[in-house]
């Protein structure tokens, strides 16, 4: 099967994976061919084969739509060309050196529109580091938080930007300086299954049901009863939709005109999406893939004889997308007016929904038949499905990373920093063909050194800094790359260990690092000290295989004692019961990390004891759902969490 794996290599489908305990793997002839027939490479015989060798070798040697390269560098070319002007963002054409077959960059960062001999294609230049946190001179901090659990003054089902806004006033009166927030990416209009962040239908788009009418002088939304401690979304998100249907018809004509005018195209084409979703989804369609066959295609007769017999329903989809987007902008102009150094700090999603907008629209540039997840690694021992898909590699080559440079655009736009989710998957992904088993998979290569490019010149022109996710396994180099970019990475407080085990000191952190007291997906402080994570094992049958309740008891006693010799080596341990103290100490190690900016979850600095999401699980726990208790003026008004704020602002003060 050599020739099989020569095709695999030339499509960047890796044969051979190195696991989490550092044991080489190796990828099934069958499962290798799985992969590349869904990536449009015929294998099924040594014929096929050897033809699709040679479609991607030809490919891979011709000019592609779009040169990527950093500030005056060397660009190889594909032939010798005599000639090569580029005309940038001003305006001004500029002759480029020639030597032999290689081109010099211009030395400014930007978009240039580049003619070889005549022949155009386009050139991003990017500048060598991405911008850094700004905090006039000292280290600034902030607070994770997930929007949809926030509450506000009158009753609603689920936070929303209008809750943003507020929290960021009060959280900027206390010195912080930033806010990084669940993503906000579109989902399917009102529907209240599918309402993870991290399964959206569009990463180019914002989550409707977010928007808030009053942040933008319309009339509020009606107040509903007070919500328990756990989100309905079910009930919530088709209600919210026909609210917002309420507002879009009491608007004016002139209101109406100045809210949904628009010469973007591909926002025109997600609100068909959503008229279409909203039309098919009573008949029990999920997403385009269950739409009838003629409404597969966007530009179809199908859809454009649906957009142009329901241009009313296309308009509220508009002004719903104007509504969010106006409100994501109102909460980082409230976190600015607050004083906050940075603002928003936005989260890009790995993936989407295979049948929602994004794989609709773009069809040209994902993937199609595979789904994204991950091998067995710390998060998740048994390998992870995710359910959603992405860019193809191919595809985004072929299309300029038009697609891709839109959608880092749109994580920028409105705030002062950029967490990429899984940033591992700029340089691979993990795809498993649809209906495949986890170990079905394989590692599929992407043009990192054009990725990281684009991402720093995009983080270049937006003037804000990016976290690059790196839990887990990192891809050959990938560390290196992103720490020469100035991409800070990601150091929580669990993971940060030693050889010996034990939880290296607050110094050790890493300088170019956001340090932070958790993530969405990891146990609280007071939830680790009181064993709630080992409650939620038990019950659902996810205790280490072989291990008792009572053993993982013995090793999490352990563990404590290990924690708190890092976090206070005079004050006598704190019994399991009484968490406080350890949530104390723990804000104050995250305090005097060197890096660049410290991150405290807002459970944290509220001391709860549940998560908002538990990796691996749907149904079984109450992922995304869980609500505040009070209006955020009310939860930093305690004490306590008044003393932990003054702790991150002034780290000696601990």
């Amino acid at each position: 099967m050599e020739q099989l794996h020569a095709l695999a290599q030339a499509a960047g489908v890796a044969r051979e994976w190195t696991d989490v305990d550092g044991r080489q793997q190796m990828v099934a002839d069958e499962a290798l061919a799985a992969v590349l027939a869904a990536l449009g490479h015929e294998a099924e015989s040594a014929r096929q084969i050897a033809r699709s060798l040679a479609a991607v070798e030809e490919r891979r040697a011709a000019l592609p739509p779009m040169l990527v390269a950093d500030c005056g560098a060397s660009i190889p070319l594909p032939s010798t060309p005599a000639r090569a002007e580029a005309t940038g963002d001003d305006g001004v054409t500029r002759p480029l050196v020639i030597a032999g077959n290689r081109l010099t960059a211009p030395d400014a960062p930007g978009y240039y529109d580049l003619v070889l001999d005549g022949r155009a294609v386009k050139l991003a230049v990017a500048p060598a580091k991405c911008p850094l946190p700004n905090a006039a001179g000292r280290r600034p901090w902030g607070v994770s938080l997930q929007i949809p659990a926030l509450r506000g003054a009158p009753p609603s089902p689920f936070g929303t930007f209008g809750d943003l806004a507020e929290a960021a006033r009060q959280f900027g009166a206390v010195g912080a300086d930033a806010l990084a927030i669940n993503p906000v990416h579109a989902l399917f209009p009102g529907h209240g299954v599918g309402y993870s962040p991290y399964s959206p239908s569009s990463r180019l788009f914002v989550n409707g049901a977010m928007g808030d009418p009053a942040l933008v002088g319309l009339p509020p939304l009606a107040p509903s009863a007070e919500a328990g401690p756990l989100i309905d979304w079910a009930g919530a998100l088709p209600l919210r939709l026909a609210e917002l249907r309420k507002v879009f018809a009491a608007l004016t004509p002139a209101q109406l005109a100045g809210m949904t005018a628009t010469d973007d195209a591909m926002l025109h084409r997600h609100a068909l999406f959503d008229a279409l979703d909203c039309h098919f989804r009573p008949a029990g369609a999920h997403g385009w893939r269950d739409w009838p066959a003629a409404f597969h295609d966007p530009e179809g007769a199908a859809a454009t004889r649906f957009a142009a017999e329901h241009p009313d329903e296309i308009a509220f989809h508009l002004f719903v997308q104007w509504l969010a987007r106006q409100g994501l902008q109102a909460s980082q102009s409230a976190a600015k007016d607050a004083g906050m150094a940075v603002g928003l700090i936005a989260d890009l999603a790995v993936g989407v929904d295979p049948s929602g907008s994004d794989a609709w629209s773009l069809r040209h540039a994902m993937l199609d038949g595979l789904t994204i997840g991950a091998p067995p690694d710390p998060l998740g021992p048994q390998g992870q499905n995710w359910s959603i898909t992405g860019f193809s590699p191919e595809g985004l080559r072929t299309c300029a990373y038009e697609p891709w440079i839109a959608m880092i655009r749109a994580g920028l736009a409105a705030g002062g920093g950029l967490r990429i989710d899984h940033a591992f998957g700029l340089a691979r992904l993990w795809v498993i063909p649809e209906g495949g088993a986890t170990r079905d998979g394989a590692y599929l290569s992407y043009p990192f050194d054009d990725l990281i490019r684009l991402a720093t010149l995009e983080a270049h022109r937006a003037n804000a800094f990016v976290i690059a996710e790196d839990l887990g396994t990192a891809p050959y180099g990938f560390t290196q790359a992103v720490t020469e970019r100035q991409m800070l990475g990601m150091r929580v407080l669990w993971f940060e260990r030693a050889a010996d085990h034990g939880f290296i000191g607050a110094a050790d952190y890493e300088p170019l690092s956001a340090a932070m007291s958790g993530t969405h997906d990891t146990v609280t402080v007071a939830g680790w000290w009181r064993g709630r994570d080992l409650d939620w094992a038990e019950k659902l049958g996810r205790l280490p295989e072989g291990t008792t309740r009572a053993e993982a008891e013995a090793i999490r006693d352990w563990d404590r004692g290990l924690l708190w010799s890092t976090l206070d080596h005079t004050a006598p341990r704190p019994a399991p019961d009484n968490p406080a103290p350890v949530v104390d100490a723990a804000i104050a190690h995250i305090a005097r990390t060197p890096a660049a900016i410290a991150l405290v979850a807002l459970e944290d600095l509220l001391g709860l004891e549940e998560q908002p999401n538990l990796p691996g699980t749907i149904t079984e726990h109450p992922n995304w759902r869980r609500r505040l208790e009070a209006p955020t003026g009310d939860l930093i008004a305690d004490a306590h969490v008044q003393q932990r704020c003054a702790i991150l602002g002034s780290p000696d003060a601990s």
